[in-house]
């Protein structure tokens, strides 16, 4: 098989890969699904070639080296771009459950996940866990109580998001209380904690 015949199926697994792929690997899931036996300088070559095709400024992606591995990524010139969108789809993915936690790690910071669900009345270990993968949350240090649970507060991307400056220029609230609520009560809670009002910002929720 000449090395343009296969150059279509590295270039899907490259696209399907999570990760840069390695030649070695490309390698052997040609020859496993194929059934060919394939010089490593074929595979090179056809990388070299693929290289050289998105190189080409009629496309928005290029094949990048990334240690020993290949990956496709976004040329340089729409990382701006690139950027704006994931700003805009991190904040479609908030439910109203990560926006009430958010603003109350906001407000209290810094503060242990037991008191955020004592404020909510709910348990927010999946909302939480949202807002940290999205690194609009991070880890501040324990506090010295009993166990000494983990305390939270916001990250700068959280500031860049909102376009804060610092904490100070958040909307001046009134402080929230912490009722004595079963597990599950509904407090109420959503006239001082409603994202989209306090930051002033639009913010799209999961259904």
């Amino acid at each position: 098989m000449e090395t343009n015949q296969f150059i279509p199926a590295i270039e899907s697994l490259i696209f399907a890969a999570p990760q840069a792929i390695q030649k070695e690997d490309i390698k052997y899931c040609l020859e496993n699904s194929q059934g060919l036996s394939i010089h490593m300088e074929e595979i090179e070559s056809a990388l070299e070639i693929i290289q050289l095709r998105y190189q080409s400024p009629d496309f928005g992606i290029e094949l990048k080296e990334i240690g020993e591995g290949f990956q496709f990524l976004s040329k340089p010139d729409y990382f701006p771009l690139i950027a704006d969108y994931i700003k805009i789809n991190n904040r479609k993915k908030l439910t109203r459950a990560a926006m009430e936690s958010l603003a109350i790690i906001a407000y209290k910071q810094p503060i242990s996940k037991s008191e955020v669900e004592q404020i909510r009345g709910v348990n927010s270990d999946h909302s939480i866990q949202k807002l940290l993968e999205k690194e609009l949350v991070e880890i501040k240090g324990r506090s010295e109580g009993p166990g000494k649970p983990i305390l939270l507060g916001t990250s700068n991307r959280f500031m860049e998001y909102f376009g804060l400056k610092s904490l100070k220029d958040l909307p001046k609230l009134k402080d929230f209380a912490m009722p004595d609520q079963e597990i599950g009560e509904a407090p109420a809670i959503e006239e001082t904690i409603e994202l989209h009002s306090v930051f002033h910002k639009e913010t799209s929720e999961d259904e």
